[in-house]
């Protein structure tokens, strides 16, 4: 990590240092509009429920009207739907997915497109359950919602080819990492300041909680399961010099199917103060919410739902097996062709449910530990966005690890060449 730093400032990485600049320039431009609200919100939201979940991806914003109360959740939503799609429910999407980085360009416009619509739809309920006001006031307040949306998608996407990282993951994590001093400070006043000494044991438990979480992400993210394969144009003495594999991550979703998770388990909410039904809200509340028992297995089982989905269209088996063959490479004592594919699907498989297992229990801690000691919601729902953070940080911490890499083996390679 510290090579990775000082390698930062040498004067070849200049570009690289501009990059992380600009994406600092973007974050602060984030945590500037989070704190820019609504002109004609007179207060803010006490209770929001469920939707604290959507509060807290936004970075405390929901709650006190800010132009980026919605965040890029619209755009997680359709991105959940347009991944559905791909798989062979619409043929469209499928063809979409297979002709590479020219399709990927295509389903990302198609997301922004959705999500700046459902980014209405959802403020339009937001200020229909909570704005008290006429139609003018709620349409105009539903229009600064979805301009938010569409300029946080716009910066996201900024970030992602100006900057450094994935975009709508780095402002969903300056997000969470704004609510993250809260929950340490309301744990510690509920817990270290009860006046007795379990108060002050709960508190340190809860403090070893988090790490456990922070060290079990980390473990997930760096494990891989590494498959060797062999090339057939090389000779005896090459694989004695280097033993060539292909790394499959124990996790290749990240952390992305406890963002889905979240956001879909979140609807339901969102629909019951849009039709303001006491019997709908209390069947959410009841049933739904993960910190009741139903929805926190629902919660669990969608996780490992869309750990399995995004794993495997990441990792394509037939894919692999087809990129292995016209390289004229081949896994050591698997046949090529259907039998590598067979094998390939089956390692991810496997490897996907250890992956997302770790990935369940990882957020299930906070939410059993908030149900034993009776702490608020908001610190079940800080240990999911310590989760989100800590996948996230990784993840740009290992694209801007690479670019240091690289550029070093170029900058090696022309002194070499120039001499």
């Amino acid at each position: 990590m510290f090579s990775t730093l000082k390698g930062l400032f040498t004067p070849s990485n200049k570009d690289l240092r501009k990059r992380i600049y600009f994406t600092l320039f973007v974050l602060a431009i984030f945590g500037l509009g989070t704190n820019i609200m609504v002109p004609w919100a007179v207060k803010s939201v006490d209770n929001l429920g469920f939707l604290d979940l959507l509060n807290l991806m936004s970075g405390g914003t929901l709650r006190t009207f800010s132009i980026f109360s919605l965040g890029v959740m619209p755009y997680i939503t359709a991105s959940i739907i347009t991944q559905l799609l791909q798989m062979d429910i619409i043929p469209y999407f499928k063809e979409l997915k297979e002709q590479g980085a020219t399709g990927r360009q295509k389903i990302n416009r198609i997301n922004r497109y959705l999500g700046i619509l459902f980014a209405f739809i959802q403020g339009y309920i937001y200020s229909v359950a909570f704005i008290q006001g006429d139609t003018t006031t709620i349409i105009k307040t539903t229009i600064i919602f979805t301009a938010g949306t569409a300029l946080l998608l716009w910066l996201a996407d900024e970030i992602t080819k100006k900057g450094i990282g994935n975009g709508v993951s780095l402002l969903i994590m300056a997000g969470i990492v704004k609510t993250l001093p809260t929950t340490f400070t309301t744990a510690f006043q509920t817990l270290a300041l009860s006046g007795n000494w379990t108060g002050i044991v709960l508190f340190i438990l809860f403090v070893l909680a988090y790490l456990a979480i922070l060290i079990g992400v980390v473990y997930t993210e760096i494990s891989e399961r590494r498959i060797p394969i062999q090339h057939s144009t090389r000779t005896a003495s090459s694989y004695s010099q280097e033993q060539a594999y292909i790394p499959l991550k124990l996790n290749s979703a990240n952390v992305m199917p406890v963002i889905f998770a979240s956001a879909l388990t979140s609807v339901p909410a969102l629909i019951g103060k849009f039709i303001n039904n006491q019997g709908f809200t209390d069947f959410v509340n009841n049933y739904i919410v993960y910190t009741s028992l139903t929805g926190f297995i629902l919660y669990i089982l969608l996780i490992f739902a869309f750990g399995y989905v995004y794993s495997l269209m990441e990792l394509n088996p037939k894919e692999m097996a087809e990129n292995l063959d016209k390289s004229r490479a081949y896994v050591p004592g698997i046949a090529p062709g259907e039998k590598t594919r067979s094998y390939f699907k089956g390692t991810i498989t496997r490897l996907t449910f250890v992956g997302s297992a770790s990935l369940a229990i990882l957020a299930a801690i906070p939410i059993i530990f908030q149900k034993l000691t009776g702490l608020p919601d908001a610190v079940s729902l800080g240990g999911t966005g310590l989760l989100i953070v800590v996948g996230v940080a990784l993840e740009t911490y290992k694209q801007l690890e690479s670019s240091i890499v690289s550029r070093s083996y170029e900058t090696s390679y022309r002194r070499r060449h120039n001499r």
